[in-house]
Parts: structure tokens; sequence; C-alpha cells
């Protein structure tokens, strides 16, 4: 069958996840989406608005995508587009064939919706009225129609240039097409919550990214999941609830555990009904893991520590200034459990482990998925690229702006076959023995703390 059109209707959030959060879940249900309209520079700029015309080769993998993408509110089969009611009533009776089936006894409802502008009922009547000739028999049913028939007016803004609100009927472009499926995904921000969850932390990763994050490491049942970085557990909820095992560890069990006797990840994976979807939760510092054979994971998932809120630590003894005196250490109480000392770790050092931990851990095709901060000013697509290695490939780039920073979520794929050794996790004095170039996010929590001045 030749791919059809689709309207995909989206969210307007997180505009840049959208393109790797559908390229993601079509690879995991083995099927393309054709970007065949846009070239690399329109996308970049369609992909800022709300609607998106894409190929499709069945319907069902419109409800595939709109059952599993977070950001997509729905899904219509393309009937027409213009700038004007005109065009698109003319590109409609050219499409004939796609909707002709419908007339003779088919229940339907039209709606009419405008992005950017309110529309008032009888502007709303007045487009539903102007689509008269379509000549439908069967019967008007607002409430369980058999097809549901959708027409969008998009706004530029909404307000125009010279501050006034818009007017009725001065659109970018209206779309209008037949509904296909519902974005019933999106109901998952809520589910997930973090305010409504029996244990979370200030680290506590957001719903709606959690989600997103999810989605791209292709979570399904019979994959294995690892966070080194799981904290209370955000990605661990969301992963799982997509049928994945999910494996956990963290430097600091208290994060892990909280302070009552069930450990809190246990008792908020309960809350969702995935605790038997936890295979266990460690304490151990990544860059001394127990692990003596690689290739384990389908995916890595994590938000590593980078300072904001909490800093990135690993074991060992901070570096003691030449002109000081050694630090006096207590005598250990036999009593008293042993607390190894850590020092700081630096963010581009641990990216750069990371990758290569990934490369020894995950198999092949496997899939590093993790946030990024950034410096808006400075960041370059090298900083991502330089920490790569040899055997792994950038899938995805996204960026969350806060202004003078941001946050990327990076996805990489493990493209070797063969096996790699454990790293040795000394990156740190790489990067001090001298590098070409210093990535912007290279003492990150330094320049957040500075005002990135």
């Amino acid at each position: 069958m030749a791919p059809c059109d689709y309207l995909f209707v989206f969210a307007q959030a997180h505009e840049e996840f959208r393109v790797p959060e559908l390229r993601s879940i079509a690879e995991l249900h083995g099927f393309p989406v054709g970007f065949d309209r846009y070239t690399t520079e329109d996308l970049a700029d369609v992909v800022r608005r709300p609607f998106m015309i894409l190929k499709l080769e069945e319907e069902e993998h419109a409800r595939l995508l709109a059952n599993r993408c977070i950001l997509i509110k729905s899904i219509y089969e393309f009937y027409a587009q213009g700038s004007t009611y005109d065009d698109l009533h003319e590109a409609n009776k050219r499409v004939r064939s796609l909707w002709e089936r419908y007339i003779p006894d088919t229940s339907f409802k039209f709606t009419v919706i405008g992005y950017n502008h309110g529309l008032s009922q009888r502007r709303q009547r007045d487009a539903i009225e102007s689509f008269a000739y379509m000549d439908f028999l069967g019967k008007i049913e607002m409430r369980h129609p058999e097809i549901t028939l959708g027409v969008f007016e998009e706004y530029e803004d909404d307000r125009r240039p010279d501050g006034c609100r818009n007017v009725d009927g001065e659109f970018k472009q209206a779309y209008f097409g037949r509904l296909v499926a519902e974005g019933t995904a999106r109901s998952l921000i809520r589910t997930f919550d973090v305010k409504k969850r029996a244990y979370f932390g200030n680290t506590s990763m957001e719903a709606e990214i959690s989600l997103l994050m999810a989605n791209q490491t292709q979570a399904a049942p019979g994959k294995l999941m690892y966070d080194p970085f799981i904290g209370t557990g955000s990605m661990a909820y969301t992963t799982a609830y997509f049928g994945a095992h999910v494996y956990g560890s963290d430097i600091d069990g208290r994060q892990m555990r909280g302070k009552a006797k069930t450990p809190g990840i246990i008792r908020a994976a309960a809350q969702y009904g995935v605790a038997q979807r936890i295979i266990d939760l460690c304490t151990f510092d990544v860059t001394r893991h127990p692990w003596r054979c690689g290739g384990l994971f389908d995916a890595i998932i994590t938000d590593p520590p980078y300072g904001v809120r909490a800093g990135a630590k690993r074991l060992g003894r901070k570096k003691v200034r030449d002109d000081r005196p050694p630090p006096q250490v207590p005598r250990p109480d036999p009593n008293e459990p042993y607390i190894p000392p850590t020092k700081p770790y630096e963010l581009s050092a641990l990216i750069a482990d990371l990758i290569l931990f990934a490369r020894y851990q995950l198999k092949p095709r496997g899939l590093l998925v993790f946030f990024l901060p950034t410096v808006t000013e400075t960041y370059d697509e090298v900083d991502v690229q330089a920490a790569l290695c040899e055997g792994m490939e950038i899938v995805a780039n996204s960026v969350q702006g806060f202004g003078s920073w941001g946050r990327r979520l990076i996805t990489i794929r493990k493209t070797a076959a063969e096996s790699y050794p454990s790293p040795t996790f000394d990156s740190a004095n790489i990067n001090d023995a001298g590098s070409l170039h210093a990535p912007a996010h290279k003492d990150f929590r330094e320049k957040y703390f500075q005002g990135f001045k």
C-alpha cells in the first residue's frame, strides 16, 4: 500500500522533542514515518508549529503512535489545506475519492478549532456550512459519530503585529481531515505527576520529561534498562510502565531508600503497579561498578547530577593543596558503618565516562539516553560529538531551554557489534592534560552559580 498523508496535531510543549519521539516509537514498532514534504531547513521551522503532515503506510500506524507518543494530541487522515477557505475547498474536492465512501450512511460530526485564536460559535457554524458540497447523507451525531471531521485554523500569533487581537478568518493556514486517533498517552502525565507520588525528592524528574525519556529508550516488554544515577527513580517508573525491567544504582543509597522500611522507589513503583519490574537497587559508585561482563542492557537511561540541585560525586579523596597540612581524619568507630570519602565528579569527565561505560554495557544497537546541561551562548554541536567514542553515534539531540542555559536530551546508539572492555574512568585526567576544545558543559556547576558571566 502506498503511504498516505496524515495530519499530526501536537501539544504545545517541548517542540524540539517531537520528531525524535516520533522516530523512536516508529522504529520500536518497525515502520517508517515519511517527512517528504519538508527539507531539513523547513523542518526546523515547522516543528515549532502545532501541525505537521507526515506519511504513514497504514492507518494502524497512526493509532500506534497516538497511543504511545506523549506529545501527540491527535492524528487525522489529511484531506486538504489552504491559506483561504476557497483554496481549502478546491483541494478537498480534488481528493473526493478519500471521503466519498462516507457520503451515503455514515454518522458524522464537524469540529472547528482555532490555534492562537478563539473562534466564535458563529464563525464555527459558517466554516462547517461551507462544506455543504460534500453532501453527507448520514446522521449528525455529536456524542458518538462514526467519523469526526476536523477543521483547524492556524493563526500566526495570538495578536497581530499592531498589537490588536486576531480577526476571524485572517489565519495563516487552514487544515482539514478525518480523525483517526486521539493522543491517549498524554493522560500519563497526570498518572505520573510527581506531586501525587508516594516517594519523591528535590531532584525528581517531572512526569512529562520522564515519559519522553522512556520513549527515547524504546522501552517495551522483554527489555532490560539500567539507570546508574537512579536517585528517587523517576525514569524507572515510566520505563517499567511500558513493560521494561529496570535495574538501578546510585552512589548514595539514602536517595533510593528513603526513611521507611520499604525502599522509597519500591513504594512508588507499587503505586504504579510496576514494583515487580524493578529487578534490584544497589548502592555503588558507577566508576567502581561490580559488572564483570558487558553487553547486558538494551538501554541506559539517566539524568546525571550536574550541580544545580545536587553535584556528582565519585569515590576518592579531594586533592590536598601542597601549602596546607593534610586533614585530620578521626579514628573510625567500630560500632559505626564505614562511609568512604568522595570527591567531585566534573561533568564533562562524567559524560565522557558515561558514553564509554554505555558502549561496554549496552547490547548492539542499544540506546543511551541522558540529559546534558549546556550554556546557551557557548554551546556548539562539537561539544557532544567530541565526547563520542568508536562504536557510538548520536541519534537525537533536543534542547529544553531555560534562558541562559538549557538541558539537552541526548540519545546515542551503540552501532558496534563487537565487545569492548570496561572503561578506566580516567577521562578527568585526559581532560586535565589539555584538550583542543572545552565543551560548554565543562565545569557547569561553577558557571551556573556564577550566573554564566
